[in-house]
């Protein structure tokens, strides 16, 4: 039987917004598009200079950011006059579709920052749609408790716990797994074909392999995955269906073609792009 991790990855040193350091896990030289995922931030500092400045008005078309923070408080505003303040433990879904204008800023002026940005794809049929955005604070996501480990589910759903963010055409699955020291555990697979582990915090040994903190692997669509810890340690799981559609990314917008992004350029310059 082949090995359950296809491939092992780090994220590279980056910088977004207005020089907000950040660990860039999917999008970079050695890890590109995870079709459906496009990319992956951590963000984690308890030095107010590497997040104060935050991620001043930008604009997004072509498909979902969801932000997931383990500590800190970051406020969102946007063109269609959402705000509202996502803290630790808490997720904010934002689907950009036909066009957003939005901010992430700081709500805090010194502390630990850290948590997560995804970008999850929209098939071509939906990126053109209205675009709408949801705040979900800690206790509205879906918790599985253990004497030893705790699941939290994000999106998706595993063992009949129901997240609050659902993208039943992609089948996204994103799970946070806290571990307590010498904790085990099995996490069945859902059959998605693409399926990815991210080591967040401490070490844990999966299907008999060391991983450590920072460290992205691939992972097969068939096993399920035997976890175990020697101390402290908290895994994101991620797993979707690809959409199997050609990827055109420019910065912020990402479409199928060149022509749909030189649109989307023309129409956030002319003031259109949340029409």
């Amino acid at each position: 039987m082949a090995h359950v991790i296809t491939g092992r990855y780090r994220g590279i040193p980056a910088q977004d917004g207005a020089g907000v350091k950040l660990t860039r896990v999917i999008n970079q030289p050695q890890l590109r598009h995870q079709d459906p995922f496009l990319m992956l931030d951590e963000f984690r500092s308890d030095n107010p200079n590497d997040y104060i400045a935050g991620f001043p008005p930008h604009p997004h078309r072509g498909f979902v950011t969801l932000t997931y923070m383990l500590a800190g408080r970051m406020e969102h505003k946007d063109s269609n006059g959402n705000t509202g303040v996502v803290e630790a433990g808490g997720a904010q879904w934002m689907k950009a579709a036909r066009g957003i204008i939005h901010a992430e800023m700081p709500k805090q002026e010194d502390g630990l920052m850290w948590g997560f940005q995804l970008w999850l794809n929209l098939p071509a049929a939906r990126k053109m749609e209205a675009a709408d955005w949801a705040d979900y604070p800690q206790h509205k996501l879906g918790l599985i408790e253990r004497d030893n480990y705790e699941i939290r589910v994000i999106a998706g759903s595993y063992e009949d716990t129901v997240g609050p963010i659902q993208q039943p055409e992609q089948e996204f699955l994103m799970l946070d797994v806290r571990l307590q020291p010498q904790a085990e555990l099995e996490l069945s697979s859902q059959q998605q074909q693409t399926r990815l582990l991210y080591v967040y915090q401490g070490q844990v040994s999966l299907n008999g392999s060391q991983l450590e903190r920072g460290e992205l692997v691939r992972l097969n669509a068939t096993d399920n995955l035997q976890l175990q810890s020697s101390e402290l340690a908290g895994v994101v799981l991620l797993a979707g269906q690809p959409i199997g559609e050609p990827i055109s990314q420019y910065g912020p917008f990402v479409m199928n073609s060149p022509a749909e992004i030189e649109q989307a350029i023309r129409d956030y310059q002319a003031g259109r792009l949340t029409g």
